[in-house]
């Protein structure tokens, strides 16, 4: 029996950003490339660019997020004393 690769659910996941931006946009891709296809019903496109929308907004939260830290870590980084003098 082989054993199955579970995505990692954990509340340390979902609270990463890096995590949720690339599941968020790993989703987008399918959702995109299901959209480009062409042979959806009306219904179904609606609720797909709906559901697009909404990652695209947890992708650039988290593109945010990450900025921040980066922003943060130059900024503590430009203030520490320089080393050994």
């Amino acid at each position: 029996m082989t054993a199955k690769k579970i995505s990692p659910a954990t509340p340390d996941a979902i609270d990463d950003p890096v995590s949720r931006f690339e599941g968020s946009l790993t989703e987008l891709e399918a959702i995109v490339a299901k959209m480009e296809r062409g042979d959806l019903p009306l219904e179904e496109s609606l609720s797909l660019f709906e559901r697009g929308m909404g990652l695209t907004k947890v992708c650039r939260t988290s593109l945010e997020t990450a900025e921040l830290r980066v922003r943060n870590l130059l900024d503590a980084d430009d203030s520490a004393p320089p080393a050994g003098r």
